[in-house]
């Protein structure tokens, strides 16, 4: 009988994972459509419709200076994990400090190659805190003025919340240098410490959120 429960949590998992995953590749292959051939999309032309399975999560967030970005809009999820209203808060509040650099660093490619970025997250259980892990998926965008200064972001976990603030190392990363669009290729999982791995592009085949 346990055995049966075992196989029928390990069933609702992997399917919850699945689900997940095509809701990121919708979420991206929306902003894949709104370059019409450009290399960046307007922040403007983001359809919130499009997006509507993983608004909770989403997030419009803007470069303040190199490597450092603040929400502007955010969905309710990113409130619960931090246990407060989490607009106009530094993006890396949801990092760990020991990745902070790290994560720094891959903000910085974001906006100045430009690049699109996922990282792969984990937060450890601690009291009152069951393990987490996550999926955060960065996506540049042009503000209003023409400059890659915006970016659509989501941010997606497994496991439950438990006692806020959850902050998470970076367990993967993948950096995605952009040139013409092209359709999403799988992000594939990087083992490793924060540590990115570009893809070669030669290589690869208004925003309403409920706060």
């Amino acid at each position: 009988m346990w055995d049966e429960h075992r196989q029928s949590d390990a069933a609702q998992h992997s399917g919850a994972r699945a689900r997940t995953e095509a809701h990121l590749r919708a979420f991206r292959a929306h902003w894949e459509a709104c370059r019409k051939g450009q290399d960046v999309p307007k922040r403007t032309d983001i359809d919130p419709r499009r997006i509507e399975p993983l608004l909770s999560n989403a997030f419009i967030a803007e470069r303040i200076a190199p490597g450092v970005v603040r929400l502007r809009i955010a969905g309710m999820h990113l409130s619960d994990l931090m246990g407060m209203e989490v607009r106009g808060m530094p993006l890396c509040s949801f990092i760990a400090p020991a990745a902070r650099k790290s994560f720094a660093l891959h903000l910085v490619d974001l906006f100045d190659r430009p690049a699109t970025l996922r990282l792969g997250l984990h937060s450890g259980a601690g009291l009152g805190r069951p393990a987490l892990s996550g999926t955060m998926l960065l996506l540049p965008l042009r503000s209003d003025l023409g400059d890659v200064s915006r970016a659509l972001g989501c941010l997606v976990t497994h496991g439950h919340i438990g006692r806020p603030a959850r902050r998470f190392t970076i367990d993967s990363a993948q950096v995605q240098p952009l040139t013409e669009p092209t359709h999403p290729a799988p992000f594939s999982v990087i083992a490793g410490t924060g540590t990115a791995l570009r893809v070669d592009p030669r290589d690869r085949p208004n925003l309403r959120l409920v706060t």
